[in-house]
C-alpha cells in the first residue's frame, strides 16, 4: 500500500498557494484566448447603393403673363402651363364693359413672359394690297410697343413662338425706340425685319 508522505502544516499551506495559482494562471489564458477569437466578419453597407438617382430637371409648371389694357384688375398673373388667352383675361377680372375681344385669339396658348392687351386700339390697314411671300397679308400695321402676340402674328415669319419672343424682349428691354430695334430679338434678325419692316410702326 503506498504510504503518502506527511507534510507539515507550512508545506501544505504552500501547496496549497501553489495549486491556486495554477488554477488562476490557467483560466487567465483561457480568458485571453477566448479574447483573440476573431469575430464573424459582419456584411458591408456599401453607400453608393442607397444614393437616389438624380431625376431629370422638371419642367416649368407655370407661366406669368402680364394682362394690360381695359381689364378690371390689370396686373402680372402667374397661371398653370398650358393656359389660354381666356384664363389669362379671366384671371384679370375679364374684359370692361362694352370692350371687344374679337381682335385676340382667346384659345392661344400663352407663354411665358407674354403680354395681353385688352382694348387695344385696331391695326392700321395700308391702302397697298397683296400679301407676302410667306402666305401672310403685307396690308396690315403693327405696334410692335402693343402688339399682343396674336396680332404680332400676322407678319411674315411670326408664330407663335416668336410673338412670345417678342413680348418676351419688349418685357425685358422695355419699349422698342424703333422699328430696327426688332432685329435685336433673338431669332428674328435683319433678314425677317427687312420683309416686314414696311408694316411696322412703334
Amino acid at each position: 500500500m503506498l504510504t503518502l508522505p506527511q507534510f507539515s502544516d507550512t508545506a501544505r499551506r504552500l501547496l496549497y498557494i501553489i495549486f491556486g495559482s495554477t488554477l488562476a494562471i490557467g483560466a487567465l489564458f483561457f480568458s485571453l484566448a477566448q479574447g483573440n477569437a476573431s469575430p464573424s466578419p459582419k456584411p458591408s453597407i456599401t453607400m453608393g447603393a442607397l444614393t437616389p438617382t438624380a431625376s431629370a430637371s422638371p419642367i416649368a409648371s407655370t407661366v406669368v403673363v402680364d394682362v394690360a389694357g381695359k381689364v378690371l384688375h390689370p396686373n402680372i398673373y402667374t397661371l398653370p402651363t398650358g393656359s389660354r388667352a381666356a384664363d389669362a383675361i379671366a384671371a384679370a377680372g375679364g374684359a370692361l364693359k362694352g370692350v371687344s375681344l374679337t381682335d385676340i385669339n382667346l384659345a392661344h396658348v400663352v407663354v411665358d413672359g407674354e403680354q395681353i392687351v385688352v382694348g387695344a386700339p385696331p391695326v392700321v390697314i395700308s391702302s397697298s394690297k397683296g400679301t407676302s411671300g410667306h402666305g401672310k397679308s403685307s396690308t396690315i400695321v403693327v405696334n410692335i410697343n402693343s402688339a399682343t402676340a396674336t396680332q404680332l402674328q400676322v407678319l411674315a415669319g411670326v408664330g407663335p413662338v416668336m410673338a412670345g419672343k417678342i413680348i418676351a424682349y419688349r418685357n425685358t428691354h422695355g419699349k422698342f425706340t424703333s422699328v430696327d430695334g426688332l432685329a435685336k430679338v433673338p431669332g428674328f434678325g435683319k433678314s425677317k425685319l427687312a420683309i416686314v419692316k414696311s408694316q411696322l410702326r412703334i
